[in-house]
């Protein structure tokens, strides 16, 4: 039996590289989906990159109470329930000094990595079936800190924050919460960053990324979809309110 079989997922961020490949991942296991984003061209482009009649898509904004109860109730409507709810939507903001980070960046940063977290949780619990899982995208910044990424760290600090007072909440239902904390992954997201680190010289930072990650590479948007597969299926019922590091041995340091 397929390890997602019969079950419902919802995932936030979901045109993005490791929203898609976990999508990919869920259907090849059973699921139907619903990816939720804001750029409804991209969300069409990923659907049909799927090739599947079982996945949809909902076009709203993580940081609007009103988008994401909405993305919630459509899910149910579709497919008839939510199983698994990964809460994956999230940015990085610009690389500077404290001293010099612009504060409307932040504000930003913020507003969809803890208040786009935090009102997935609100909305979508109630609307989740007893026994499901929940799956928030933190980061290995959200355990350590990391010079000039001061909202990006503060941000992924705070989804822990969240994971763990809803894993308490929603345990009387036997819902699980968990966070995954990937170091750098080989995506859209790091290219930002190293243009960041080092404009002008992108490859010359990432090989300086990598040098420091003890398997000497960046993970793969996939290897991190093959761990939030196992916390969303029921190979993981009693696990709840652990932190899972995917970073190539960089904790160990």
């Amino acid at each position: 039996m397929k390890r997602l079989e019969n079950k419902v997922a919802l995932i936030t961020g979901g045109a993005g590289s490791i929203g898609q490949t976990t999508a990919k991942l869920f259907l090849e296991e059973g699921a139907k989906v619903v990816l939720v984003d804001l750029d409804e061209a991209a969300l069409k482009q990923a659907v049909a990159g799927l090739g599947s009649d079982k996945v949809d898509y909902v076009v709203a904004n993580v940081t609007k109470a009103t988008d994401v109860e909405r993305y919630a109730q459509e899910t149910v409507k579709k497919f008839g329930k939510i199983d698994v709810f990964f809460n994956n939507a999230g940015i990085e903001g610009v690389v500077k000094p404290i001293t010099e980070f612009p504060e409307d960046v932040f504000d930003k940063v913020m507003a969809v990595n803890v208040k786009g977290v935090f009102l997935g949780c609100k909305y979508v619990l109630p609307q989740m079936n007893d026994g499901g899982s929940m799956i928030i995208t933190s980061s290995v910044a959200g355990l350590h800190g990391s010079a000039d990424f001061v909202a990006y760290v503060a941000s992924k600090h705070a989804t822990l924050g969240i994971m763990k007072t809803a894993a308490l909440e929603a345990a009387p239902r036997k819902i699980r919460v968990n966070t995954v904390h990937p170091s750098p992954v080989d995506n859209r997201m790091m290219r930002s960053i190293e243009e960041g680190y080092a404009p002008g010289a992108a490859t010359e930072a990432k090989k300086g990324l990598e040098s420091g990650i003890p398997l000497g590479r960046y993970a793969a948007p996939l290897e991190i979809s093959k761990l939030v597969l196992f916390l969303g299926s029921d190979d993981s019922q009693f696990i709840t309110g652990a932190q899972y590091v995917i970073d190539g041995g960089s904790s160990a340091k």
